[in-house]
Formats: C-alpha cells, sequence, structure tokens
C-alpha cells in the first residue's frame, strides 16, 4: 500500500525526506525542521495509521512548511520500491528538488528469531538492506548539494565498555542477512548485538555512498545519543521497557544520553546544512566524534553494497572511485578510509 498527498501549495525550493517519522527522535526532527525559515517540504515516510497520521498533524501545526505522507514498511522490499518511486513522482509533479534525505527508521529487537517480508533478518534488513534500497530508488535525485545523513548508534562503537550493548560482531552480509541459528539466537544480547552489527553497517553504508558521491552530494552519520523513553526499545519485555522509559528524566544531566528534542534540533540542522560544513562527518548528539577505526573498512563496505544490491533486487547506482585514492594501511593491516576522505 502507498500514497502521496498532493498539497494545493508545493511552491516551495526545497524538499527534505525523512524515514520513521512516528516515534522518538523522527517526530522530533521533522517539528525543527517545519518551524524552519525556508519552509522546506517535508516528505514524511512510515507505516500507515494512526501514529503516522498523528505525526503529520503535530508537524502541520508546528510550522509552515507543507507536509508529504509517504507510506513505508521499511520491512518489505515492496513497500520500500514503491516508496520511492511515491518520493521521485512527488518531487517531479510539483517540482521540487531534493534538499537532503535523512534515514531514519531504524529497529531493535530481543532476539534474531523475527524476519522481514522477504525472509531476511529483521534488524539487519530493516536497518541495513531497508535503508540501502531507499537510497538506491532515490539515486536520480542524489544531485550537487544534496544531504544525505544517515542515524546510526554509538553501540557501533567496539571501543564501549558499558557493557548495556554487546558490541558488533561482523560478519559477511549473506551471513547476517539471513535468520540465525546459533544457540544464543532467541536471547536479548543476541538481538542487542544485532542492533549495533547493523549500525556497524550504517556506517559502511555510508562510506560507500559518499565514495559513489564523488563530491557531489554529501553524506554524514548522525548519532543521537542514548534516548530513554523512545519508541527504539519497543519490543522489549514489559520490564525492560518500564526502566527504558524510567531513564527519560536523566537523560539531560548524563553523558552520552539525550532527549529526541534536543537530538532532533541537531538531526534537523544537518539536513538544512545548518550544522557546519556536510560531507564525512560523525556528529554525536551536538558535537563531531571520531568513530573507532573498525568503522572503516574499503573492503567490508564495498562487499555490503555488493551483497546488499543483489539481495534487494535492484542494480547498484554509481560506482565507487578508486579506493586505492582514499585509503590507508592501520595497524591492523586493514584497508581502511579516514574520517577526511570519505567524500573525494
Amino acid at each position: 500500500m502507498s500514497t502521496t498527498e498532493n498539497p494545493q501549495n508545493l511552491a516551495h525550493n526545497s524538499a527534505i525526506v525523512l524515514t520513521g517519522p512516528t516515534r522518538g527522535l523522527g517526530p522530533a526532527t521533522a517539528v525543527h525542521l517545519a518551524r524552519h525559515p525556508s519552509v522546506p517540504t517535508l516528505l514524511l515516510l512510515g507505516r500507515p495509521g494512526p501514529a503516522l497520521d498523528k505525526a503529520v498533524d503535530q508537524v502541520r501545526s508546528a510550522g509552515g512548511s507543507p507536509v508529504v505522507p509517504i507510506y513505508l514498511e521499511q520491512s518489505d522490499l515492496a513497500s520500500i520500491r514503491q516508496a520511492g518511486e511515491d518520493v521521485v513522482r512527488t518531487l517531479r509533479q510539483e517540482s521540487v528538488p531534493l534538499r537532503a534525505t535523512v534515514a531514519n527508521a531504524g529497529i531493535q529487537t530481543t532476539d534474531l528469531n523475527h524476519v522481514t517480508q522477504d525472509g531476511f533478518e529483521l534488524t539487519f534488513g530493516v536497518n541495513v538492506l531497508g535503508t540501502y534500497l531507499l537510497l538506491l530508488e532515490l539515486g536520480p535525485h542524489l544531485a550537487a548539494g544534496v544531504r544525505v545523513v544517515l542515524v546510526g548508534s554509538g553501540t557501533a562503537d567496539d571501543r564501549r565498555k558499558d557493557g548495556l550493548v554487546p558490541v558488533p560482531r561482523w560478519q559477511d552480509p549473506e551471513v547476517l542477512a539471513r535468520p540465525s541459528h546459533s544457540q544464543d539466537a532467541d536471547t536479548l544480547a543476541a538481538g542487542r548485538r544485532a542492533y549495533s552489527t547493523s549500525k556497524l553497517g550504517t556506517l559502511y553504508l555510508a562510506h560507500g555512498l559518499a565514495r559513489r558521491a564523488a563530491g557531489s552530494y554529501t553524506v554524514d552519520v548522525f548519532d543521537p545519543g542514548m534516548m530513554p523513553g523512545t519508541g527504539l526499545a519497543r519490543d522489549a519485555s514489559l520490564p525492560q521497557r518500564i526502566g527504558w522509559n524510567l531513564m527519560s528524566p536523566m537523560a539531560r544531566g548524563v553523558s552520552g544520553m539525550s532527549t529526541p528534542q534536543c537530538s532532533g534540533l541537531t538531526l534537523a540542522a544537518m539536513a538544512l546544512g545548518d550544522h557546519g560544513p556536510s560531507g564525512g562527518r560523525y556528529v554525536h548528539i551536538d558535537h563531531d566524534v571520531e568513530p573507532s577505526p573498525r568503522a572503516f573498512d574499503v573492503d567490508r563496505e564495498e562487499r555490503l553494497w555488493s551483497v546488499a544490491h543483489r539481495l534487494v533486487g535492484r542494480p547498484a547506482f554509481g560506482k565507487p572511485r578508486d579506493p586505492a585514492d582514499a585509503v590507508t594501511d592501520d595497524d591492523s593491516g586493514t584497508r581502511s578510509t579516514t574520517p577526511h576522505e570519505l567524500t573525494g
């Protein structure tokens, strides 16, 4: 199922695509975008239903931006393709150029026993393959000056010592994309590790996309920090959800924690180009940080792109520039890009 709503007036000079607009970071970001003086047209991609309707009403009442709801179920490749077509059709029909794409939709599960409509492991299927396919669908509109912001997570950093979420365990994308039959597949730890691993995959997607941008559009990653009270843990057990929500009042005063309003303000600014130069940045809540060296690996990045475009049944768009022009040898012998080389 898909829909686009044709507002009477889309006579504004740009459009911003935002996925995941119904919970937590998404609606807060959309509200900040709607209040911007440039009044961008907002294309909100989310699951059809009351939550999307509520988000659209909230954004419309917050500012003067035209709002176009587009149905997207990111666990269904057919829905992603249709949503991409709806976005492209809206941009063309209304002669509104794309200004930015914010890939915010994501999921975290309690185990590895859930699958997408197409049979992929749910977390990897939504967070990595779903994001990849949507970028492919929007490829013709990723032109010079467009900003692409992928929402990442600090859980992808293997240097973490907090123990809250297991560090990523990268495997070949063919393995990660399939339901697991390991002995711990039904454990919470496995579900959380799948999430952190998928967010490492988000970084690999960003680096691969940036190489294909060849200095045209820009690609950045935003880590909103830990945001208790949001819907990210909606598939957790009742006690876990209660504990997660009880942490919300402490978010403003604890390092690494944030709120949807605070992080949404930064994410909106990145999409609008109001948060410093765009391209090759990793922003944590409101400041730039250096990702783990493990987040830069050309071989892994290109393998992910190769496998992903085959799994989603779409040809890849663009070609990466020669990795030899943008790699160094780190201490582990891995050929790695550096943050300053992402956009060429």
